[in-house]
C-alpha cells in the first residue's frame, strides 16, 4: 500500500476516533503553500489542530516520539494561519495522535494535547 494511502487511512482512523469522543471534524488534510493541518476538530468551543504520525510496527516506536521542537513550531505556525485565514477568535490547542497498523487494522494509540 502506498505511503499516502496508509497515512489516509491513519487519519480516517483518528477523525473516527475523535468522533467518537465528541469532536466536530471541521476540516481535514487543510493546506496552504506554507503549512498544512491533518485535522481541525472541534470540542465545547475549543477548536483543536491535530497532527497525526503513523507508523507501521511498533519497532519504530510510537509515532509521538517524532513530534520534536521543529515539528511543534510548524504545527502552531499551522494553527496561527489557520485562526488568521478563518476570522478565529476562541480557544485553541494542538493534539498529537499515534496510528499503528497490526496488518489488518489501525489503531489509535494515543492521542494527546501538546504545548503551544
Amino acid at each position: 500500500m502506498k505511503t499516502t494511502t496508509l497515512g489516509n487511512q491513519a487519519e480516517q482512523t483518528v477523525a473516527e476516533e475523535l468522533n467518537r469522543q465528541g469532536y466536530k471534524i471541521l476540516d481535514r488534510n487543510w493546506k496552504t503553500k506554507v503549512c498544512e493541518i491533518d485535522i481541525v476538530a472541534s470540542k465545547e468551543k475549543v477548536v483543536y489542530f491535530v497532527e497525526v504520525k503513523f507508523r507501521s510496527g511498533q519497532a519504530q516506536g510510537s509515532g509521538l516520539e517524532y513530534i520534536g521542537p521543529q515539528k511543534l513550531r510548524r504545527m502552531h505556525f499551522a494553527a496561527e494561519v489557520w485562526v488568521q485565514a478563518h476570522k478565529y477568535d476562541g480557544d485553541y490547542s494542538l493534539l498529537a495522535a499515534s496510528v499503528m497498523c497490526d496488518g489488518l487494522n489501525f489503531i489509535v494509540e494515543d492521542v494527546l494535547e501538546v504545548e503551544l
